[in-house]
């Protein structure tokens, strides 16, 4: 199958992480949540994770992250576009994250924006900047950052919120570069079924709830019922409307769409989904994980699992190339699949075409 080259290539020059230094192991989690702690480990596929300090703020972590990844490269002023893809939940409530992030960075002749489409960011990102950068000559380097800290919004208690008990926390970086004939962004392919939008969500805070004018507590950990509001809730934490409903909904269609989007950004890219040789996911579960490799005749070494890391949002996808890479698990002119999936519900997957060409 012939090859899709793209005539100016914008590709991949460095990666940054910031992983906090705080622990949580699979035994706190467990004995916060009163669920045994081998079905933390088997089934959530939670091995340990980390968690950030008061002090590190989600723009605090995205510049420590974005300036482990230009050092060395660039300096902050030659940074031509820079975007925040990472949590919604972020140091304010509606505030610019990625003008702050701009500001701290020292990026002054940056243009900078915030791109939201909860996890699934990271490979739509990509995709995202790689077309502002083929539209607009003048950016010859886009930063992309994505931070995270939403496990504050999980309460261990709330058994509904279980699926989120492997949020974590943390920061990365990618730097892309114009003309730059090193690890290509190619294609991306994606699908959104709305019909999860409302699944998911802090329920107390938007214009839905605030008429009500809901008081915020202090411990997001806690809700109180408010009867004389016709028992409303006022739960300031992460929530799941029908944990039941949304699984086995979602249990019908999620593997198929990781599939079709890791095939679509493949072929989309000029190549046949049996050219793989590396997928870096989005957190799951090594089951999950040996299902879809299986799908593209793909062995564990040619991914990364984030069992010791948790979900750190739309960070994902980097720190699973990023940690690959240090393993030797990618080499000089292989296709990479980055691999993303968003609650409201979006499989986003961007291919890289790893190496030079």
């Amino acid at each position: 199958m012939a090859k899709i080259i793209t005539k100016v290539p914008i590709g991949i020059r460095n990666i940054g992480v910031y992983y906090p230094d705080t622990i949580i192991t699979s035994s706190e989690i467990a004995e916060r949540s009163g669920i045994p702690e081998d079905v933390i480990r088997d089934k959530f596929g939670i091995e340990s994770k980390r968690k950030a300090a008061p002090e590190d703020t989600v723009s605090e972590m995205c510049v420590k992250a974005a300036r482990a990844c230009i050092r060395d490269i660039i300096e902050p002023e030659e940074v031509d576009l820079l975007i925040y893809h990472g949590s919604e939940y972020r140091d304010y409530y509606v505030y610019n994250c990625s003008a702050q992030i701009q500001h701290k960075l020292g990026a002054v002749n940056a243009k900078s924006f915030e791109l939201h489409n909860l996890c699934s960011s990271g490979p739509l990102a990509l995709q995202l900047a790689k077309s502002l950068m083929l539209v607009h000559p003048e950016i010859k380097n886009a930063l992309l950052v994505v931070g995270t800290r939403e496990s504050d919004l999980i309460d261990y208690q709330n058994e509904r919120a279980r699926f989120m008990f492997n949020f974590a926390d943390g920061a990365a970086a990618c730097l892309l570069q114009r003309n730059y004939e090193c690890n290509e962004v190619l294609e991306t392919e994606m699908i959104t079924d709305g019909s999860f939008a409302t699944d998911v969500a802090v329920y107390a805070v938007g214009n839905v709830s605030y008429p009500q004018n809901l008081r915020i507590e202090q411990d997001f950990g806690r809700y109180e019922t408010e009867k004389a509001r016709g028992s409303k809730v006022s739960y300031y934490g992460l929530d799941v409307l029908d944990p039941v409903s949304m699984k086995d909904r979602l249990d019908a269609v999620s593997l198929t769409n990781f599939v079709k989007v890791i095939r679509g950004a493949a072929e989309k890219s000029g190549y046949s989904p049996g050219e793989i040789k590396f997928l870096a996911p989005i957190f799951m579960k090594s089951s999950i994980l040996d299902y879809i490799l299986k799908q593209f005749d793909m062995t564990p070494e040619q991914s990364f699992i984030l069992k010791n890391f948790g979900h750190v949002q739309s960070a994902d996808a980097y720190i699973s190339l990023y940690e690959g890479l240090k393993l030797g698990r990618i080499q000089d002119g292989d296709l990479a699949i980055m691999l993303g999936a968003g609650t409201g519900y979006s499989w986003v997957a961007t291919a890289v075409k790893w190496g030079s060409n």
